[in-house]
């Protein structure tokens, strides 16, 4: 396989959002040449400790949340901002203006969709893309068909989910839930994720399937690369139809008569951002590169497939620091195994 080329970026400043566990994005921006600034409002967030530089900020509901963003973008020449999970997607999505940097989103109409699984259903249908038949818990067919899935409609990792074998089933889970919720019918198909990159003008740079052999709490923690045009075409067809902006893993099924049906988009890098830059996705140069205004050109399927990645946990030990705060407890932090 021959490498993608992304034109090497200069340094830039990165700063990350709800930066929690993950060590593996921040530290593999260090290594393509950013200057890191990690941000969270908990201090034992372990990727604070693996920036260059970490900041405490306000909740993301905060109406302090913002202003801080902007004075740390500030102080620090960030060129670049990354959220690094959902939750403050919609806030700075609408601040984007305001943040002085780069923000790797889209649209804040298409964050809210993806942000409500029956929203991004609708969209899907709307716009042509392959989704399950889903209904809210008021319009369900008289001759629904068994099994079904109860999904919240705000939910992530896999929370809020009920599969329902029968119609007594699913009003209890329907009454159950706390959360708003929809039924969905379940695929019959093999499940994939795609982590795909796009530019500012939607186009799809590269698109990484993998398999999905294990995955826990919503997140896959085994699976393997595999270079599948069909799944890279659902990818690209679906990021560059939707406008997606930046990083986003898709989940789709392969269903029995080959279509592809897509239940869930999350506009950012994925949980298992490991295995697609062990395979040479070069996601983080193509972010550093569209920071420093560069324009790389798609690169579609050129990643090593057949890479399998299989995780594991680890630690941070942190002691007691100057005026309260916490620091390593090493001199030097170790690198993380797999990258």
């Amino acid at each position: 396989m021959k490498q993608s080329r992304v034109p090497s970026p200069p340094v830039s400043g990165v700063l990350f959002t709800c930066a929690g566990q993950r060590v593996d994005i921040v530290t593999a921006f260090k290594r393509a040449g950013a200057t890191t600034l990690a941000t969270d409002v908990n201090p034992l967030a372990p990727a604070l400790y693996y920036a260059d530089e970490h900041a405490f900020v306000p909740r993301v509901d905060d109406p302090g949340y913002v202003p801080a963003l902007r004075s740390l973008v500030e102080a620090h020449g960030v060129e670049l901002i990354v959220p690094l999970t959902d939750l403050d997607h919609g806030v700075l999505a609408r601040a984007r203006d305001e943040l002085g940097a780069l923000v790797l989103l889209p649209a804040p109409e298409l964050v809210d969709a993806l942000a409500d699984k029956w929203l991004a259903h609708v969209l899907f249908v709307e716009r042509g893309i392959g989704s399950p038949d889903t209904w809210l818990p008021d319009a369900l067919p008289d001759d629904l068909l068994f099994p079904v899935l109860v999904k919240a409609r705000h939910g992530f990792g896999s929370r809020g989910i009920y599969r329902c074998a029968d119609r007594r089933e699913l009003e209890f889970f329907l009454d159950y839930a706390t959360e708003d919720s929809m039924v969905q019918a379940c695929c019959a198909g093999e499940e994939f994720s795609i982590d795909l990159f796009c530019d500012l003008e939607s186009r799809c740079l590269n698109a990484v399937p993998r398999t999905m052999i294990e995955s826990k709490g919503g997140e896959s923690i085994k699976g393997m690369t595999i270079r599948d045009a069909d799944l890279i075409e659902v990818g690209r067809h679906v990021s560059e139809t939707l406008g997606l902006v930046g990083p986003a893993n898709v989940q789709c099924f392969r269903e029995p008569d080959g279509t592809h049906l897509v239940t869930d988009i999350n506009p950012r890098f994925g949980g298992a951002f490991p295995l697609p830059t062990a395979a040479g996705s070069r996601f983080p140069e193509l972010a550093l590169a569209l920071a420093a205004g560069d324009r790389p050109e798609p690169t579609l399927g050129m990643f090593r497939d057949g890479l399998v990645m299989t995780r594991f946990f680890s630690e941070l030990v942190l002691s007691a620091g100057t005026g309260g705060t916490l620091e390593p407890f090493a001199e030097e932090l170790p690198d993380p195994v797999v990258e």
